[in-house]
């Protein structure tokens, strides 16, 4: 066995393995939005969690990763690669393509993710299904050109290692749409305007749902090396965990001396909100910006959150908050303390004003194809679930079945024999 054979194989081997930590995340995001909603809603969680993987698969696979790697077109839009055939000889990797396409597809489901969060308990199933296929064979794929494919951004000096502002301020930005169109869930905000809490039904739950994707997220990040052997893998690791644990502080802290209680769903989403804040600049900046970094991200989720209800527009797991928030905060942040080209480090500025040009025209391009795809669904299927579907629950309204039973619960089969 060659030294060139033995480091493929570790690197296929951390890829293919990251790639699945990643896929996991899925099961977090489902535990984390099941725990947030009502018990009538959960199931519905979980079954857009499958759809997401299912339709994310399938789609990156005949479609989206030929648009997203494939050989670039003015710096827009890639043109092979559709079904992984046809000319993707541009594509310098240290692994096989089939390994990096299945790391690339687990990002892809990761995005849609988010929105399915942000319009929990009110979204019309079929019409999330359509939107999933455009979510993942269209509009991220794209994105993901702009700044990793060869695209315009990435020629520009755009710098996003794992995805703070391609995969969660693209998906916050996707979600805040959403949410917009579909409107806020019934009996959310009254007559006169104020604002009523739906309690969430298991907060143990989130919060195994939190630990799941704080875990998956080492291979979020440390897995975007592509390479079992790079350095900087121990770094990235300590970044993503001290960011984290710093979002996780400033809200707990925050909501422990502003209500004089420490609240549960704020720390869940400050420790989310600081995992997406150091995901773009994970492998270029210090353990003491990550801190700050993690920090500033907890709090800005906070103020957000409180915007949103202002606004009166209802995220009901903190969607916008977490993903776009911090995945802005983040990428900024890397043009501030960047151990190269950072604005606070070698005072230079163009690495920033490139990560603010990337930022504006992702954002935008996340929230207005959401808000044009929508639109469109809405002309053949419903997007939003109508009152009675809402009222009874999206769990026997969809899917036809509760998320828990009694055991003294028995269902009465009956036969119906046309003659």
């Amino acid at each position: 066995m060659t030294i060139e054979s033995l480091q493929l194989g570790m690197d296929t081997i951390w890829v293919v393995l990251t790639a699945a930590m990643i896929i996991l995340m899925e099961g977090g995001f489902a535990l984390l939005e099941a725990g947030f909603v009502r018990n009538k809603n959960s199931v519905n969680i979980i079954m857009k969690v499958f759809a997401d993987i299912i339709i994310g698969t399938l789609c990156y696979f005949t479609m989206g990763f030929a648009l997203m790697y494939g050989t670039d077109l003015m710096g827009f839009i890639g043109t092979s690669g559709f079904f992984l055939e046809g000319d993707l000889s541009h594509l310098s990797l240290p692994v096989s393509l089939d390994a990096f396409w299945l790391f690339q597809a687990a990002f892809v489901i990761a995005v849609i993710s988010i929105v399915s969060g942000a319009v929990a308990e009110r979204i019309n199933f079929r019409a999330y299904l359509l939107f999933a296929v455009v979510m993942t064979a269209l509009i991220y794929p794209l994105a993901g050109h702009w700044v990793w494919g060869g695209g315009w951004l990435g020629k520009l000096g755009m710098i996003d290692f794992a995805g703070s502002g391609v995969i969660h301020a693209l998906g916050g930005f996707a979600a805040l749409a959403a949410a917009m169109i579909i409107g806020p869930r019934k009996g959310k905000y009254s007559a006169l305007g104020t604002s009523t809490i739906a309690l969430p039904s298991n907060l143990p739950l989130a919060s195994v749902g939190a630990f799941l994707l704080w875990f998956g997220w080492f291979g979020f990040n440390a897995g975007s090396t592509l390479q079992a052997t790079d350095v900087r893998i121990g770094h990235i690791a300590i970044v993503t965990m001290l960011s984290a644990a710093s979002g996780g502080a400033a809200t707990l802290f925050y909501t422990l001396f502003r209500y004089g209680r420490s609240d549960a769903p704020s720390v869940i989403n400050g420790s989310l909100a600081g995992l997406v804040a150091i995901t773009a600049g994970c492998a270029f900046v210090s353990n003491l910006a990550a801190l700050f970094i993690g920090a500033v991200a907890g709090l800005l989720m906070m103020a957000v959150t409180n915007w949103l209800e202002v606004l009166k527009i209802d995220d009901p797991v903190g969607a916008f908050p977490v993903h776009a928030a911090s995945g802005i905060w983040g990428t900024v942040a890397l043009g501030l303390f960047a151990s190269e080209g950072g604005l606070f480090i070698e005072g230079e500025w163009y690495l920033l004003g490139v990560q603010l040009l990337g930022l504006t025209a992702l954002c935008i391009w996340g929230f207005t194809s959401t808000w044009i795809t929508l639109k469109i669904i809405n002309v053949w299927v419903p997007v939003r679930s109508t009152a009675e579907e809402e009222e009874v629950g999206l769990d026997i309204s969809y899917h036809g079945i509760m998320a828990t039973h009694a055991s003294s619960d028995f269902i009465e089969l009956k036969e119906h024999i046309t003659e």
